[in-house]
């Protein structure tokens, strides 16, 4: 009893929960065991991966060996091409187009080859040769259409002959080979077609800053003369539309460089040497948006800048991608105008006799007397004088006079050398 007595609360009890409790304890060990050899024993997860992946890419070679679809299934639509042989390459026409047949065609044009004609291009120009030649050395032209480039837009360009720009309408080769130089230029005569009569061209620069100034040149000089405006003027659309409504044939004036630079400046935009040439044409192409219907450019100073060939050459390369000609005014000796023209096939046109250096009556007759004689010895040749009222006044009072000693006034773009 007293063993009982001082044995602790429940331990006598618990003696016969200890047997039931092994049990249960050795059963969980047991089953502990089985599980851990169970998982002991690892499935090949990364070979079963690998083969359904095989299994996977076999279905897919099979589809596409076994199915004969190169178009992969995408929705795809017939439609019957044309196919036209041209200079022996096949040329795949819109179906959805009109087709033409050669009978459809105009008939072609015949020429009378008696006839001096000037072909400018977009256009035949037949002169008649009149022994009694008004004194300006006007001529008269029949034009005959060949291409049409509808009519000009109110920039004063064919719409086929301008690419749009974030600086405006800039000149470019039309679809058909149009040059701006062949569309703008002035119908003219060639040296062989002259009668023996030799061939002068005048240039006449700094037009389009003042609009009357501008405005009374275009009036009173002969409509031969080709005029050449600054791309800075404010009324420049109504200028140039008069100019060519006058009959006279345009230029841009280019600011480039001269040696001096910034102390003489040509102006904003101007083409500068050194510079990368994308900076370069980005400013050539502000400066072509200003205004349109030009045949070319002519230098405005540029000493330095026409003495460099790795700057001047870009600007050349465009010129002749876009169609266009350049007049140097010969104000530099070491311009390398002439040879990069010639290198890039653009028409070229150099200022032999700068006419009013001197701005009097006097030197100004003087420096036109030295132009006749350059034009006779090199069958033409082209004069640079500036918009001066002077210089205006005298080349009107000499151009009357060139009739009497066997000369004819031209535009430029007569003179110029055709690559």
């Amino acid at each position: 009893m007293a063993d009982g007595i001082d044995e602790p609360l429940g331990k006598g009890k618990q003696k016969g929960k200890n047997r039931h409790g092994d049990k249960q304890a050795k059963l969980a060990r047991e089953g502990w065991r089985s599980l851990v050899q169970f998982r002991s024993k690892k499935l090949p997860l990364t070979r079963i991966i690998f083969g359904l992946l095989f299994a996977l890419l076999a279905i897919i070679i099979g589809i596409i060996v076994l199915v004969d679809d190169p178009d992969g299934g995408r929705p795809t639509a017939s439609v019957p091409i044309l196919n036209s042989p041209v200079a022996n390459n096949q040329v795949a026409i819109d179906a959805s187009a009109p087709i033409v047949s050669v009978q459809d065609a105009p008939p072609p044009l015949t020429i009378d080859n008696s006839t001096p004609i000037n072909n400018s291009g977009t256009s035949i120009s037949i002169i008649t040769i009149d022994d009694n030649l008004a004194g300006d050395g006007s001529i008269s032209s029949i034009d005959t259409p060949i291409i049409g480039l509808g009519a000009l837009t109110d920039f004063g360009v064919y719409p086929d002959l301008v690419e749009e720009t974030p600086n405006g309408p800039i000149p470019k080769i039309g679809p058909n080979g149009e040059t701006p130089l062949s569309s703008y230029a002035r119908a003219s005569i060639t040296q062989e077609a002259s009668n023996g009569k030799t061939l002068i061209a005048i240039v006449v620069s700094g037009l389009g800053l003042s609009e009357s100034g501008t405005i009374d040149a275009i009036e009173k000089l002969p409509d031969a003369v080709t005029l050449a405006f600054a791309p800075y003027g404010r009324t420049l659309k109504r200028t140039t539309a008069a100019a060519k409504d006058g009959g006279h044939e345009i230029l841009l004036s280019l600011p480039l460089e001269p040696f001096d630079y910034p102390k003489n400046d040509p102006g904003p935009q101007t083409l500068l040497s050194d510079q990368p040439a994308r900076a370069n044409l980005d400013r050539l192409f502000w400066l072509m948006g200003r205004f349109g219907g030009y045949i070319g450019v002519i230098n405005h100073m540029g000493a330095k800048f026409t003495a460099s060939a790795a700057d001047f050459n870009p600007i050349m390369e465009e010129l002749a991608l876009r169609g266009l000609g350049y007049i140097d005014d010969g104000s530099s000796k070491r311009s390398l105008a002439a040879n990069l023209a010639g290198n890039n096939r653009v028409s070229f046109g150099y200022g032999s006799v700068r006419i009013d250096t001197n701005p009097s009556r006097v030197a100004i007759l003087d420096a036109l007397r030295q132009l006749e004689q350059k034009a006779i010895a090199n069958n033409g040749a082209i004069g640079i004088a500036l918009a001066l009222p002077i210089s205006i006044n005298t080349i009107n009072e000499w151009a009357k006079t060139l009739d009497d000693r066997n000369f004819i006034l031209v535009p430029a773009s007569a003179i110029m050398s055709k690559p």
